[in-house]
């Protein structure tokens, strides 16, 4: 079992920026293909970016590629999405996700954390 938490969301004005962190517990946290999903009400969730375990492969949906950005640190069973010039539409609840294949697909990844709400208002 790994357990996911996230932290950091928020409320900014369109244009700021937020840092989103996901703590990682449980097993060996290097295994695994690390996501951010986000959820916006009344809408299904959605891939943002992922990141292998190495931090070689990193991957981003179209309406984030440029501003924002994931890392990870192993050594601290961490991983984080800077957020940059963030858009009303970019409202929605984070959620962190740990999997073992590289995947955008939400079912690639069984273990989940409880989320995060960001708010960006215009």
């Amino acid at each position: 079992q790994v357990q996911l938490v996230e932290s950091g969301g928020g409320l900014v004005q369109a244009g700021g920026s937020l840092r989103l962190s996901c703590a990682a517990s449980g097993r060996t946290f290097r295994n695994y293909v690390m996501g951010w999903f986000r959820q916006a009400p009344g809408k299904e969730r959605e891939f943002v970016s992922r990141i292998t375990w190495s931090g070689i492969i990193i991957v981003y949906a179209d309406s984030v590629k440029d501003r924002f950005t994931i890392s990870r640190d192993n050594g601290k069973n961490a991983m984080y999405l800077q957020m940059n010039s963030l858009k009303p539409e970019s409202t929605a609840v984070y959620y962190c996700a740990a999997g073992t294949g590289n995947s955008g697909a939400a079912d690639a990844y069984p273990y989940w954390g409880r989320g995060t709400q960001v708010t960006v208002t215009s």
